[in-house]
């Protein structure tokens, strides 16, 4: 996959990381750039082609696919966080955080895979989280949501492979945006992060780890579990 001459849609491209995409994309080449936005008069990004696009919404969903039949790169950045817990916290943010963080992707590649293979086949980026792999008190929802969609990015990889479509998981730790602009706590420069994922999209690699610190989350992986969680387990 190259950026040079490709035609991208980037989801929550209002604001953080979806608007570094949406400007880097446009930065390195890209012939077009689809702003994909709740409230269109949150898209700031000179140059590009602004698109009204909730994730939970299937009507704007198919609206945008007809509209945009040149893409050949998904960009699934549109996310959500409520800070709440899957036991104690209300299940109705909790059903929220599903639907955005994990339906919202799985129905912009449903629409837009036939898109993607009549253009000779073209790219997904699916934004996740090292929270994909880990939890901790507080996050309970979102890091279910983001586990849902590390699974639904390994799931479309192989179901879009005869397609020639490459699919591409980033995968990053605390990032310096809206989402965690109330925690104080060392954060990745978004601008780094979208960088690194958009070389790795244009290497072809199927999994882009931004940070260290995720990377060290994901060695713990096979390790017993009260790594990840000391004092706990």
């Amino acid at each position: 996959m190259k950026i040079t001459g490709s035609v991208a849609l980037v989801t929550g491209a209002g604001r953080g990381i979806g608007r570094h995409f949406a400007r880097q994309l446009l930065e390195r080449g890209a012939a077009k750039v689809y702003a994909a936005v709740r409230d269109p008069r949150t898209a700031d990004v000179p140059g590009a082609e602004v698109l009204r696009v909730d994730v939970t919404d299937p009507g704007t969903i198919a609206a945008a696919a007809r509209a945009a039949g040149d893409v050949t790169f998904l960009v699934n950045n549109a996310g959500v966080s409520t800070g709440h817990d899957l036991v104690g916290g209300d299940p109705e943010r909790v059903r929220l955080e599903m639907e955005t963080n994990f339906f919202g992707p799985l129905a912009m590649i449903r629409a837009f895979a036939p898109v993607l293979a009549a253009n000779g086949g073209g790219a997904v980026l699916n934004v996740l989280s090292a929270l994909s792999w880990v939890s901790y008190p507080g996050s309970g929802a979102y890091a279910a949501s983001k586990a849902a969609a590390w699974s639904l990015t390994n799931g479309a990889r192989l179901e879009l492979a005869g397609q020639g479509t490459q699919v591409t998981g980033l995968l990053m730790a605390s990032t310096d945006t809206d989402m965690m602009a109330g925690y104080d706590v060392p954060k990745n420069d978004p601008a780094d992060v979208v960088r690194a994922a958009l070389d790795g999209v244009e290497a072809g690699r199927a999994e882009v780890v931004a940070d260290d610190g995720t990377a060290r989350i994901k060695a713990a992986l096979s390790a017993d579990p009260a790594v990840l969680y000391p004092g706990v387990l």
